[in-house]
């Protein structure tokens, strides 16, 4: 009696165990990077009002399970991003990444060619290690004239067609020249600014992520 007890006490655990192995596993948090310069750090901005912070809100409130990471730093040229790339990808150790730079090689007038190189490296190496991204667009002002103007406006879907990304062509779309949406420098989104980015950006965000799981 007790050995037919004992096996089959025995044979309820297998199953158990079996039907836990084989039922639906757990969804990982999606972890998106936010790597861009004052636009995504939040500069100025009260703590949990940047481009990070209010797209993970956005994000979280449509059902989906994702941390958006601050990788932000004011004042940073693709240069600088490329330079510490490695570092804020061992830190973040996200799947997904908005590259988000470009706006400071334009207002220093660098050369678009050095900009085209420098996101064309960044973008490289994200996909090589198999980083899904979504590259934010900048438009040059129009003081630096029109040649100059033509070649920086038009690497960054130059450059998405040529990895197959998806792009958000201008990552300031409905806050610049908007005096009531933009810091007193003309240059930088309030909080109801950011606001405005988000929304606008959030569509392609969603289709980039995919359904929700």
């Amino acid at each position: 009696m007790r050995r037919s007890l004992a096996r089959a006490c025995l044979a309820y655990g297998l199953a158990v165990s079996i039907v836990n192995l084989s039922g639906p596993a757990q969804a990982a948090v999606t972890r998106i990077l936010a790597f861009g310069d004052s636009l995504t750090a939040g500069y100025n901005l009260p703590p949990g009002q940047s481009f990070a912070d209010q797209l993970q809100a956005a994000l979280v409130a449509k059902g989906y399970d994702a941390v958006v990471i601050q990788g932000g730093v004011s004042g940073d040229t693709t240069s600088g991003g490329k330079a510490r790339l490695d570092w804020v990808l061992q830190g973040a150790k996200a799947d997904h990444v908005i590259v988000e730079l470009g706006a400071n090689d334009a207002l220093r007038g660098i050369d678009p060619a050095l900009t085209r190189a420098n996101l064309d490296a960044i973008i490289t190496r994200l996909q090589d290690d198999h980083v899904k991204v979504l590259l934010a667009g900048m438009l040059a002002p129009p003081n630096l004239g029109a040649d100059y103007q033509k070649s920086f406006n038009a690497l960054y879907p130059e450059l998405a067609k040529k990895h197959g990304i998806p792009i958000y062509p201008f990552f300031l779309d409905g806050v610049a020249a908007h005096p009531d949406l933009t810091l007193a420098d003309g240059m930088h989104p309030t909080a109801e600014g950011v606001a405005v980015m988000v929304q606008r950006i959030l569509p392609l965000v969603q289709n980039w992520l995919g359904p929700i799981k």
